[in-house]
């Protein structure tokens, strides 16, 4: 028994990865439209507190040279005048300075050249366009922080209908697969809005149909077949039976008998394949009926009843499941073969080698030969017609390997009476189940 490890990979639906694309492109947007506004009022609010400091200085320097006294903020040769704003005045020209401190407001110098080689400046800190700068920062934080939210809310919307769609498809698909082939994804989903989804919807809607197309083409050639092999076959049966006794008389009747009934597995096949078998149902104590098909079918077998129960089914379906089952596990598996009946739940279980990994992997397969497993022997009709008379009686059957060692056929029979319009799927199979 081989142990397959398998990373967990984390799933996140469509929806939520629509939404974290639009609100991170979003926050890059009102980021970048953040600093661009925050870098032009800035630059703006600069710009006018220098013309504005500007104008003041020339107009102290004219109230100073024409009446010999300084307005009111000015100073001569200020001791506190920045170094670089005292190098450019010397050299005849008036200037601005401004000093930015972070969380303080503007500090913006202005200095003018007297005729007497002395410094006259003013200084003032503009608090009005420090809180007004402050107050369009904060409008941006929050205008970014809206744009974020609301782009994340109609991601949800959107992703979330197309996540929806997309869900819809996916059970329709399945639900298809499953061998409702009335379903149609289109329809599941509604064919109200044009888009991708629509024509995925269409071309699953195409490719089903051609698939059923192809199938049922193949079934009508498998049952055209094996209907016009009954007749050849029974005339050899009966030409068996007038051979004189002896051994290859007992070779010829074993393999015409092999044949026939080859030929009536595959028209019984045919048959489910074409969903056109429906259940005649009967309530069966289960117990019971399980106890007297056993005795029939396998006396070495081990009956266990740990719940009896009362079911609406079809018995001659019921009998064939069972009787496939149970020659399976005489074939291919090893004694003792086992039989409990828990409720509406039948197993039938053996300990030879289990089910291959091929048939857990895809299911029972008609005519699997030509190899060594369990299904290498026989022709791989007895799970097929197992799983869709299962199917027939809206049952479940799931085949699993059993610890240490050993087959698990599990029949789940249906608390209520099967659908006689829809039947229901076949069955699952599962490995490594204890």
């Amino acid at each position: 028994m081989r142990c397959v490890v398998r990373r967990w990979v984390p799933r996140t639906g469509l929806r939520w990865k629509l939404s974290a694309a639009i609100a991170v492109v979003g926050a890059l947007v009102a980021l970048v439209l953040s600093l661009v506004v925050h870098n032009a009022a800035r630059s703006s609010m600069l710009d006018s507190s220098r013309d504005v400091q500007d104008e003041r200085v020339v107009s102290a320097q004219r109230i100073y040279e024409s009446l010999g006294r300084l307005p009111f903020g000015a100073e001569i040769d200020d001791p506190a005048l920045p170094e670089p704003l005292r190098q450019a005045v010397t050299g005849g020209e008036r200037a601005t300075y401004v000093v930015e401190e972070p969380g303080r407001a503007l500090d913006v110098w202005a200095a003018a050249p007297l005729p007497d080689g002395r410094v006259l400046s003013l200084h003032t800190r503009f608090t009005d366009r420090y809180a007004i700068l402050a107050d369009l920062d904060r409008v941006l934080v929050l205008g970014s922080a809206a744009v974020v939210l609301g782009g994340t809310v109609l991601g949800v919307l959107i992703g979330g209908r197309l996540s929806r769609r997309l869900r819809q498809a996916a059970e329709a698909a399945g639900r298809v697969a499953e061998g409702e082939t009335r379903v149609r994804v289109r329809d599941a989903i509604g064919g109200r809005v044009r888009d991708e989804t629509d024509e995925l919807a269409r071309a699953v809607d195409r490719m089903a149909e051609a698939l059923q197309r192809r199938l049922e083409a193949e079934r009508r050639v498998t049952a055209d077949i094996a209907h016009e092999l009954r007749t050849p076959v029974t005339g050899l049966l009966t030409a068996a039976e007038l051979l004189p006794p002896g051994r290859p008389t007992e070779l010829v009747r074993d393999r015409a008998q092999a044949l026939r009934t080859l030929v009536e597995d595959v028209l019984e096949v045919a048959r489910l394949d074409g969903a056109a078998e429906r259940a005649e149902l009967q309530e069966v104590a289960l117990g019971e009926f399980v106890a007297r098909r056993v005795r029939a079918l396998a006396p070495d077998a081990r009956l266990t009843v740990e719940r009896d129960a009362v079911v609406t089914t079809d018995p001659r379906r019921l009998e064939r499941i069972l009787g496939n089952l149970l020659a399976n596990a005489a074939r291919h598996g090893r004694a003792p073969v086992e039989v409990v009946v828990d409720g509406r739940r039948l197993l039938v279980r053996d300990h030879g080698p289990g089910f291959p990994e091929d048939l857990l992997a895809e299911g029972p397969s008609r005519f699997r030969t030509g190899s060594t497993d369990r299904a290498g022997r026989g022709h791989g009709l007895g799970l097929t017609i197992a799983m869709g008379q299962a199917r027939v009686l809206g049952a479940r059957l799931t085949l699993r390997n059993a610890r240490p060692a050993g087959a698990l056929a599990v029949l789940w029979l249906p608390p209520s009476p099967p659908d006689a319009a829809v039947p229901r799927a076949a069955g699952t199979v599962r490995a490594d189940a204890s």
